[in-house]
């Protein structure tokens, strides 16, 4: 899916992406689908401390599940605990080095870290794998004059 992905028009891209990540969602176990569960719904309801035991537990759980590092880091980023929150992207890309999500997350770090150039070297990273990645497009743009200077 992943070279349909890069190879899509936008619409079939979206379309193709969720798909992606439903599938990354898959964790084979019934008890890991549940922790996951409940930490995603601990992020939607803005309650980052309940996600992070949650996805805690998912990780413990199954160490190998990548989706539980990726849901860990961003109830992590969204206590602006970016140290482990890198840690844990770090964690995922060992285990899927194509999760486009997780590599936005670094993007995401490294905008609020104040290094623009690496985020934006990051965000060509994810292009590479899906071109059509709306917010990714959407940082890209907004860091670009900072990066390259303004155009001639």
């Amino acid at each position: 899916m992943l070279s349909q992905l890069r190879d899509a028009g936008p619409d079939e891209a979206a379309k193709i992406a969720s798909q992606i990540k439903r599938s990354w969602t898959r964790s084979g176990s019934a008890s890991a689908d549940l922790l996951l569960k409940r930490g995603r719904d601990a992020l939607r309801a803005k309650k980052p401390q309940t996600a992070i035991e949650h996805l805690t537990a998912l990780t413990d759980h199954a160490p190998d599940f990548a989706e539980g590092w990726h849901m860990r880091a961003s109830a992590l980023y969204q206590e602006e605990l970016y140290g482990p929150a890198l840690e844990d992207l770090a964690r995922v890309l060992a285990l899927n080095p194509k999760h486009f999500e997780a590599i936005q997350g670094l993007g995401a770090i490294f905008e609020q870290l104040g290094d623009p150039t690496r985020a934006y070297e990051v965000y060509e990273q994810v292009l590479a794998i899906h071109p059509h990645h709306a917010s990714v497009l959407e940082a890209m743009e907004r860091l670009e004059t900072t990066v390259k200077g303004p155009a001639l």
